[in-house]
C-alpha cells in the first residue's frame, strides 16, 4: 500500500495545572512521570474494577500542560472518570473534538521525514510507521488522500484496536494486545492496577484475546469466527481478507492467525 493521508475526528482533553503530571501518573496505567516535554506515549485509563474507560495518547506540552487524545466519543467519559478522582488536585480538565490527519502506509524513509516535523505525533507502535497531525498543521503536498477503507486496512493489519469496536468498557487490558505499549508493570499504584497485576503475577491469560486473523468469505463484525465447525471467537473489525477478532483462550486458532 502506498502512503496516504486520511482525515478523522478524535476527542482531545486538555489537562492544565501545577499537579497535572502527578495526577495523571496516579490515574493512568502507563508511566507518565518520566515523560519529557515534547514526548508522548499511549496509556489505558481504567476503572477501579480494571475494566477499560479509554485508550489515550498522552503528550507532555509543558510541566503544567498535558494533552490527551482518544477515539471519538470517549473524551467526555474520560473527563468524567478523571474528574471523579480529582480531589484537592491543582489542575483543570476540559475536552473537545478535534480534526486529525492520519498518515499511513509510509516507508521507513518517509516515516523518518514525517515524524521529524515539529507538529508530528507518533501513532500506534513505532514499527507501524504511523504519524498523526492536527489538520491545521498538515500540508499534503504530493501525498494521496486515502479512504476510510485504506485507513481501516492499515489499522487492522497493525492490530491496533478502536475503542467501542475491538474493545469496550467491559474489556480488560489483557484482552487488547496493548500491554506492550499502554501499560507499565513497574510504576506505582493507579485505579484498576489490582486486576492487571494479579493476572500478570499469576501468568494468567484473558478468556479472550484480540488476534489478527484471515477473514473468511462474507465475514462481518459481530459474526462468530468458526474453525473446524466450532465457534472460537467473534469478529470485531473486518477489512478485505484481514480481520481483528476476539478469540477464546481455549481455541487453537494458529491456522488462521496472521503472524502467529
Amino acid at each position: 500500500m502506498s502512503a496516504f493521508y486520511f482525515e478523522h475526528d478524535r476527542d482531545v482533553l486538555q489537562v492544565v495545572g501545577s499537579d497535572t503530571r502527578k495526577f495523571l501518573h496516579s490515574q493512568l496505567a502507563n508511566d507518565i512521570a518520566s515523560l519529557k516535554i515534547g514526548e508522548m506515549r499511549y496509556s489505558l485509563l481504567l476503572e477501579p474494577t480494571g475494566k477499560i474507560t479509554s485508550l489515550l495518547r498522552v503528550r507532555c506540552i509543558s510541566e503544567e500542560h498535558f494533552v490527551l487524545d482518544c477515539d471519538a466519543g470517549f473524551g467526555e467519559v474520560s473527563t468524567i472518570r478523571l474528574s471523579r478522582f480529582k480531589i484537592r488536585i491543582k489542575c483543570e480538565i476540559s475536552s473537545s473534538a478535534q480534526r486529525f490527519v492520519a498518515v499511513r502506509g509510509l516507508s521507513a524513509i518517509e516515516y523518518a521525514a514525517y515524524v521529524a516535523r515539529d507538529s508530528a505525533m507518533s501513532a500506534w507502535r513505532e514499527k507501524d510507521l504511523a504519524v498523526d497531525f492536527a489538520v491545521s498543521d498538515f500540508v499534503a503536498g504530493d501525498l494521496r488522500e486515502g479512504s476510510i477503507d485504506d485507513y481501516e486496512l492499515s489499522r487492522v493489519r497493525a492490530q491496533w484496536p478502536t475503542m467501542g469496536v475491538d474493545m469496550t468498557i467491559e474489556s480488560m487490558p489483557a484482552e487488547t494486545g496493548l500491554t506492550d505499549c499502554a501499560l507499565s508493570f513497574t510504576k506505582g499504584c493507579y485505579p484498576g492496577q489490582e486486576l492487571v497485576e494479579r493476572m500478570d503475577s499469576r501468568g494468567a491469560t484473558a478468556p479472550r484475546q484480540l488476534r489478527l486473523i484471515q477473514a473468511e468469505a462474507g465475514a462481518r463484525a459481530g459474526a462468530p469466527v468458526v474453525l473446524d465447525g466450532q465457534e472460537v471467537g467473534i469478529y470485531t473489525s473486518v477489512c478485505q481478507d484481514f480481520a481483528l477478532a476476539l478469540i477464546k483462550r481455549s481455541a487453537d486458532s494458529r491456522s488462521i492467525e496472521i503472524g502467529s
